[in-house]
């Protein structure tokens, strides 16, 4: 089940309907409720991969509580290495044992050895890089004895399974998010109806600006040799706009839906294309994940702490298992790396950390500075795109080589309807800009005080969505 679909039009106030009108005078019920629809929300997709969800959770909740129960340390090493071996190897074959498998047989080809490999016909199931994620942090805190098991399985399996995240994150912590199951959640009508804003903010930026720029982005990158510098660059540009509203959408839908349920979930994006250096990117752009290989990965291996040569050492480890994390292509380890190299002279020079603070904050407009910083920026991110998107190394390598030729400064060729998503992209931007300061875009809109212009804006946001869906389109962060 997709949240731009139909199906979830009707699911959501089923769920909705049951929680706060049938068992909203006990929470474990609450909490069965929430497990039941969570998953149903998931075995719509595929039922038999709600096996792996429903193995994987009792894992990682029977693993956890060994662990904390554990007479020796090397009981305790057992069962935690039991777990993250166990996940791990999931994610590897199902995610990563082709690739594994084809890069070798091409490695023994460079030296003249031919191989036949055997390569897996499968399916990888929907979410399982997040809620593999979410299990393996819940063990590692366990085991570093900064949190004490869950012993209520159903909680637990709440925490991994809760649908608005399922299958696309944020990625939670047990840290944040077990403690609200826990307690008892009271209806707050304000919070439900901001999460109705931030829901229809995601919708909008998925449905109308994502999915029309992925319309020209698909057009223009299946077909690269047929296209001029200029339009394959305007092509780079509607995937970058493509890529932020298809995951910060679905990331608004999540979170707001979160909230109707009286749960608040990570933020997991921040305005990152307003970003003045790639730090201020990386601190901005899918939160949850960049935080998540800060604790688990780059602290453990050393983080900032040694030399120099440790700096850059994991500042490149954490970017290329972030860029290997997205799929299994060299593309996205080459993405990955490219942002590395991006981050070396922010590095070098101690200049990481400068733009912590908001943009242009309490003003119309950014400074000149400011300004040249963000559109560096925002090209270095298009540039970087072109790997993510791209079918392979030698579709990447040709698509930028086309960009830089003698043509690059024509005018694009582009349809007519191409001006309409155009159009849109704009108005997304300048709505954005205009609520930079917030934690979505609308949060503060109903400090508009006519309220006949906020219900114009909110009808016109939904008559775009309307007519201009047209088929349900996945969300492309479901393939990782």
């Amino acid at each position: 089940m997709i949240f731009n679909s139909l199906d979830f039009a009707l699911f959501l106030p089923i769920v909705f309907i049951l929680y706060w009108f049938v068992t909203q005078k006990s929470l474990t019920a609450q909490n069965i409720l929430l497990l039941v629809a969570s998953y149903f929300f998931y075995a719509f997709w595929d039922p038999r991969f709600l096996l792996l969800l429903m193995f994987s959770t009792f894992l990682d909740y029977f693993t956890g509580l060994r662990m904390f129960d554990a007479k020796t340390i090397q009981w305790k090493k057992f069962w935690f290495w039991l777990s993250i071996i166990v996940n791990v190897g999931f994610l590897g074959v199902f995610k990563y044992y082709n690739f594994f498998a084809e890069s070798f047989a091409s490695m023994l080809e460079s030296f003249g050895m031919h191989v036949e490999v055997w390569t897996l016909q499968i399916i990888l199931p929907v979410g399982i890089s997040f809620y593999t994620f979410h299990g393996l942090s819940y063990v590692i805190d366990i085991y570093k004895e900064r949190i004490k098991p869950e012993r209520n399985f159903v909680d637990y399996a709440v925490f991994v399974s809760f649908f608005p995240l399922l299958v696309a994150g944020p990625i939670e912590r047990a840290t944040h998010l077990l403690p609200q199951i826990q307690k008892k959640r009271v209806f707050d009508y304000r919070k439900a109806i901001d999460g109705m804003r931030q829901i229809l903010w995601g919708l909008f930026k998925k449905v109308v600006v994502a999915d029309g720029c992925a319309e020209w982005a698909n057009m223009i990158f299946n077909d690269a040799d047929a296209y001029s510098g200029s339009t394959l660059l305007m092509g780079a540009i509607f995937f970058t706009f493509q890529i932020y509203c298809d995951f910060s959408g679905y990331s608004d839908i999540a979170l707001g839906t979160a909230r109707l349920f009286g749960i608040e979930l990570l933020r997991n994006f921040a305005f990152p294309y307003f970003s003045r250096d790639i730090a201020e990117f990386w601190r901005r752009w899918h939160i949850s994940l960049s935080s998540w290989f800060r604790d688990y990965l780059y602290i453990p291996l050393g983080g900032s702490k040694g030399g120099l040569g440790m700096k850059i050492r994991n500042t490149f480890i954490i970017f290329v298992v972030s860029g290997f994390w997205h799929g299994a292509n060299w593309t996205f380890i080459v993405w990955g790396a490219l942002n590395a190299l991006y981050f070396m002279p922010l590095l070098l020079t101690k200049s990481n950390r400068t733009n912590l603070e908001i943009v242009a904050q309490g003003k119309w407009f950014p400074t000149i500075r400011e300004l040249v910083g963000m559109v560096i920026t925002f090209l270095m991110a298009v540039f970087g795109w072109i790997f993510f998107r791209a079918k392979d190394m030698e579709h990447a390598l040709s698509f930028i080589k086309g960009i830089f030729s003698k043509n690059l400064w024509k005018a694009p060729n582009l349809p007519e309807l191409a001006d309409l998503t155009i159009f849109f992209i704009l108005f997304m931007v300048f709505i954005e800009w205009i609520g930079r300061e917030s934690k979505y875009a609308l949060e503060n809109i109903d400090k508009v005080r006519f309220a006949p212009a906020r219900w114009l804006f909110y009808t016109a946001l939904i008559v775009c969505i309307i007519v201009l869906s047209g088929k349900e389109q996945e969300f492309i962060y479901f393939q990782f």
